[in-house]
């Protein structure tokens, strides 16, 4: 299984944007809810999921979308399953740290 993954670096701030690999360049909408997974944010490195999760753990935010990576972050204890949203049953999750 791969996922796309792009580190977004702002000032000391990281934010790590990773989504399956069927889901790039897709658009999501439920009702008033709306999520686009575009190359811009989320089209980083084609990895193994396994080594996207090793650098989600790492992280202190992070925008996950998708079956495998939701699921994968939740079996590896990085999220909780309650932290899961799901949008025209695409779940997805951020995670921040203040």
């Amino acid at each position: 299984m791969k996922v796309y993954l792009k580190i977004h670096r702002h000032s000391d701030i990281e934010t790590i944007a990773c989504c399956d690999e069927a889901l790039l360049n897709q658009i999501f909408t439920e009702g008033n809810l709306r999520i686009e997974i575009s190359s811009t944010f989320f089209g980083g490195d084609l990895l193994a999921i396994d080594k996207a999760i090793e650098i989600l753990k790492g992280a202190s935010y992070f925008n996950i979308v998708g079956e495998n990576i939701t699921n994968m972050a939740i079996a590896q204890k990085i999220l909780s399953k309650e932290g899961v949203r799901k949008i025209n049953n695409i779940p997805m999750a951020m995670k921040m740290m203040f």
